[in-house]
């Protein structure tokens, strides 16, 4: 029973970030908090359904015609070496732990004020080197955590009204793609602690990503289970930081 519930958790994660652009990297790592997976594990299993679901999301956002190369670049171009970096960090368990429970709880936030989010149309012009200097930070946390950085992106870019809600989700999978590739070549030697069950996990999360990012692309997800997303993240955070 435990082990359905756990790939369904995958599952949710995978359709519910995606249809935002997103890869579910903060839900796999919440799930595998909650069922108690060592931390070695987490972050090369998270990194690897996040270039998976991300890919699937990038193809159906930029198929929708949403993607921009000029959002795009500019937090890419630092992001991916910094990733790389953070990726090659390794930190004690009990930091990492602490670490990744606030990246759990900020995620958490994300969500819930996603569901209150509008679709944005602003021509306010990005400045680059603001971009370029932001998407450094963002890298290297994600490649240290095993996240692609898309729940640090997106709030940004649609909080200083860079972009629309459909063109953030768009430049976020392609920027969660790079960064989680990044992050994942700068700890290849981690893929020796996936676990042989990756297989279907990465079933479960790619189902859902298929059908997230399918929906997404097209409309809004329901605002409810962005709510109960949340609440999910927030527990998962508060095991890793209290426990």
């Amino acid at each position: 029973m435990g082990d359905i519930f756990f790939l369904l958790i995958l599952f949710a994660a995978g359709l519910l970030y995606s249809s935002v652009g997103h890869a579910g990297a903060s839900g796999y790592l919440a799930a595998m908090a909650l069922f108690g997976l060592a931390p070695e594990v987490m972050k090369p299993t998270a990194l690897t359904l996040n270039i998976l679901v991300a890919a699937i999301a990038t193809i159906q956002f930029y198929r929708a015609g949403y993607f921009s190369w000029k959002i795009f670049w500019p937090f890419a171009i630092s992001s991916i070496p910094f990733a790389y970096i953070g990726g090659a960090m390794s930190l004690p368990g009990n930091i990492y732990k602490q670490i990744v429970g606030i990246v759990l709880i900020f995620a958490a936030y994300h969500f819930f004020m996603q569901r209150q989010s509008a679709t944005v149309n602003s021509t306010r012009p990005l400045p680059v080197p603001a971009a370029i200097f932001a998407g450094a930070g963002i890298g290297l946390l994600s490649g240290t955590v095993g996240v692609g950085g898309g729940i640090f992106l997106t709030p940004l870019v649609l909080y200083m009204g860079w972009a629309g809600t459909k063109t953030t989700a768009s430049v976020s999978a392609a920027f969660i793609l790079m960064n989680s590739i990044s992050g994942l070549a700068g700890h290849i030697s981690s893929v020796s602690s996936l676990p042989p069950e990756i297989y279907v996990w990465a079933f479960a999360a790619l189902l859902g990503g298929i059908i997230g990012s399918g929906l997404g692309s097209r409309r809004l997800a329901n605002p409810t289970l962005y709510s109960l997303l949340a609440v999910v993240l927030v527990i998962a955070g508060g095991k890793f930081i209290l426990v």
